[in-house]
């Protein structure tokens, strides 16, 4: 009989063009041997020319999804992505105090905190911010804000290593267990350094920056890679490394589609697993 896998469930918004949110989500769960589980918060209408629109999931059926999986098949972790609103954090906050999920119980919770475009404007109003600040970062085991989302939780532009570590002190003052805070957006840097800390360790993480334009999803695949290996029992420094190689492989096999930003890709690792039978 075959052996049932960890399980780890996405909260977060669909992409209709399949290359970030919840399809993102799910398919690096895939590639790293987890079951995925979902509760959508969003239905976004989007290519790879950007987001044209968006409604939201009734609160009320976001929780409900929580629930019905957390209770029946139970979590190993879990991550946020976008979340749209400041009613639908909260709620997600309380839900998962019921259903024993977060830094205070044995289920490990990452927080990919959703709130800059490719550009780097924001998605969210103030209120929203407020919430991820108050509401999940409290609860989650780390976070993985980009620069641009940064900048807009804190008020901290990271140009350098030492604006990156002040960052990354400004939001642990949030009360997450860990924080990640990624280097990717630094552009003017050679490599891409990634700075994790819990206020006591501290530890670079660098690879080599990637001469592509095709990043969408990056962020997500980034994040959900990360809490695949926290569901199969990694601790925080181990499991961000192991992302990081792995996002930076996606990178790698980056593909152009449509007209605008490609994805990264995860199919590498099913090309490896053929190859290698």
């Amino acid at each position: 009989m075959t052996s049932t896998p960890r399980t780890a469930l996405t909260i977060a918004g669909s992409d209709s063009g399949g290359g970030a949110g919840v399809q993102a989500d799910l398919r690096t769960f895939f590639a790293n041997g987890v079951h995925g589980l979902v509760a959508l918060t969003a239905v976004t209408v989007q290519n790879s020319l950007g987001v044209q629109g968006f409604s939201e999931i009734p609160v009320d059926v976001v929780t409900a999804q929580i629930k019905a999986v957390a209770e029946d098949m139970g979590v190993n972790a879990a991550k946020t992505g976008m979340l749209a609103t400041a009613e639908i954090i909260q709620a997600v906050a309380k839900t998962l105090d019921e259903v024993h999920i977060g830094r205070s119980t044995d289920t490990p919770f990452v927080v990919d905190p959703v709130a800059a475009s490719m550009t780097g404007h924001a998605l969210l109003r103030e209120e929203a911010l407020e919430a991820i600040r108050t509401e999940l970062f409290p609860r989650a085991t780390l976070i993985t804000p980009n620069l641009d989302e940064v900048r807009l939780l804190t008020g901290v532009t990271v140009t350098d290593a030492t604006s990156q570590r002040t960052a990354a002190e400004s939001l642990l003052e949030f009360g997450s267990q860990w924080v990640l805070v990624k280097g990717g957006h630094l552009y003017e840097a050679a490599d891409c350094v990634d700075l994790l800390t819990d206020g006591s360790a501290v530890i670079e993480l660098s690879g080599p920056r990637i001469d592509t334009e095709n990043t969408h999803g990056g962020g997500d695949t980034m994040a959900s890679a990360i809490t695949s290996s926290l569901a199969k029992g990694s601790d925080v420094p181990t499991a961000v490394a192991e992302a990081k190689r792995f996002i930076e492989r996606c990178v790698q096999e980056a593909y152009p589609l449509g007209a605008g930003v490609g994805p990264v890709s995860p199919f590498w690792r099913l090309a490896s697993a053929t190859l290698a039978e």
